[in-house]
């Protein structure tokens, strides 16, 4: 039977783990559809007829195969951020293979290598002071999948604060 929530969708940490957003890497997140962003980034030509326009046309079928590479079992994968943490995801089953929890971090950068520009893709950096956490690769649209992040890291940091001051509170 379903639990009862205030909110629909919202579940303490200590509760359940919730899925919150899920996001699936472009082919910014391989290496050859990072040279192909890099040769459709050229500008030579007159827009829209640049050699850039030109090469995606023609590169079609490998930037399809490249795409649909990257759903067979073995390479298929997702970034899911929880109520608790932002776990890769592989295969078809979703088996968890590596994550961070949501106070293993506090902020966020965003590095965009050569060829993710093209499709507006980027890397997402998770830091703990300046060292470096967790790293993701060719998230789509980037800030706002940031800006998701860090505030399900405040939340989850805010409760786990309150209820750390609250059993101090029982104990006294």
């Amino acid at each position: 039977m379903a639990t009862k929530q205030a909110i629909a969708g919202v579940a303490p940490p200590a509760d359940s783990e919730v899925t919150m957003m899920i996001v699936y890497p472009s082919n910014a997140a391989h290496p050859l559809g990072r040279w192909l962003g890099q040769l459709f980034s050229t500008k030579l030509g007159v827009p829209p007829l640049t050699l850039g326009n030109l090469l995606a046309l023609l590169t079609i079928p490998v930037s399809l195969a490249l795409f649909f590479g990257l759903l067979w079992p073995w390479a298929y994968r997702r970034y899911v951020l929880t109520n608790r943490r932002l776990i890769v995801k592989r295969g078809w089953r979703g088996t968890d293979d590596r994550w961070v929890k949501l106070d293993g971090f506090d902020d966020i950068a965003i590095e965009v290598l050569p060829g993710q520009e093209w499709y507006h893709a980027g890397e997402m950096i998770f830091k703990k002071g300046a060292v470096e956490t967790f790293r993701i690769s060719g998230v789509p649209r980037p800030e706002p999948f940031r800006q998701t992040c860090l505030k399900a890291h405040r939340a989850y940091v805010s409760v786990e604060e309150v209820t750390r001051r609250q059993a101090k509170l029982v104990t006294v």
